[in-house]
């Protein structure tokens, strides 16, 4: 069955930045049907009246008042089904968004892509109103998002409200993992997987064959492809890529680099594939993508 892209919905209701790099609605309006992918969004879903259920990678997701969803890019949802009294917030952050938070020196990326296996939370009343002021701030401040103050603010208030929903769902998942019955196995493969990513994360997008990373872990290519599926339900190469793509979307936005001078840093063979990866995964010529950041 095809994968239909899903996007943030527009409206009156609907507060957004410039750029979409935040889109934030209170109101659930329906889902179209079918197997449905947001592309460039992570999507924050908290869960205010009725229920839900819907396949979310391999997984069985049942959503009810004050539960907390992060919906990763590029999963996949699939059968969703609500009751008629179902709403929600949603706070969709694009990539860029994430990587403008420079969170990762203390807060890694591999902590995200390890929650992507526990994507759910039910808040306690302590957390729970923590976040609703947290989310009435971000609400407040981009209603008035075209002052330039407020811009700033904007962005600062979703760093922090980022990093706490981060640290709910950190502790959330450290607790299941305790509670694990075979922990020593499934842990180890947990263990062996986070610092695969760590690894990727300090390559800088330098290192892309996934035989490389094996070699560093002391394992073969074909076992790391059999972890990652079962912990993290993806593929080395996309993990890769995901980093790769971080390291090259810094220099094009953050420095004067020339492509040569990317493609020769990063360890591309050529400019011309540098610019085929770049065009692979974004749509966009590595100039394009530059000037779209630039405008």
């Amino acid at each position: 069955m095809e994968i239909v892209e899903l996007k943030p919905r527009s409206g009156a209701d609907v507060l957004r930045t410039f750029d979409d790099g935040l889109v934030v609605s209170d109101r659930f309006v329906g889902m179209p049907a079918g197997r449905l992918r947001p592309m460039d969004y992570g999507i924050l879903i908290f869960c205010t009246a009725g229920k839900a259920q819907f396949d979310y990678d391999g997984q069985t997701i049942h959503l009810q008042a004050n539960d907390l969803f992060l919906f990763f890019a590029r999963a996949v949802m699939d059968n969703f089904m609500c009751s008629p009294d179902f709403n929600c917030r949603e706070i969709w952050f694009s990539r860029g968004e994430m990587w403008d938070m420079n969170m990762y020196g203390k807060n890694s990326l591999s902590d995200l892509v390890t929650l992507k296996q526990n994507p759910k939370v039910t808040l306690g009343k302590s957390d729970a109103a923590k976040l609703d002021t947290y989310y009435q701030l971000l609400c407040q401040d981009m209603r008035e998002y075209a002052e330039p103050d407020n811009q700033s603010i904007v962005h600062s208030l979703f760093s922090s409200f980022i990093l706490e929903i981060l640290a709910i769902m950190r502790r959330s998942y450290n607790a299941s993992v305790e509670e694990e019955t075979d922990a020593a196995g499934r842990l180890h493969g947990k263990l062996l997987a986070d610092e695969f990513v760590k690894l990727v994360e300090q390559s800088d997008g330098r290192i892309r064959r996934v035989d490389d990373f094996a070699q560093m872990l002391n394992v073969s290519p074909k076992y790391l492809s059999k972890l990652l599926h079962r912990v993290m339900a993806r593929k080395p190469s996309e993990i890769i890529a995901l980093f790769t793509l971080k390291a090259i979307e810094n220099r094009l936005r953050y420095s004067d680099m020339t492509m040569q001078q990317i493609a020769d840093e990063l360890h591309f063979s050529s400019a011309s594939s540098f610019g085929k990866f770049v065009r692979e995964h974004t749509d966009m010529t590595p100039l394009e993508f530059r000037k779209k950041y630039h405008e």
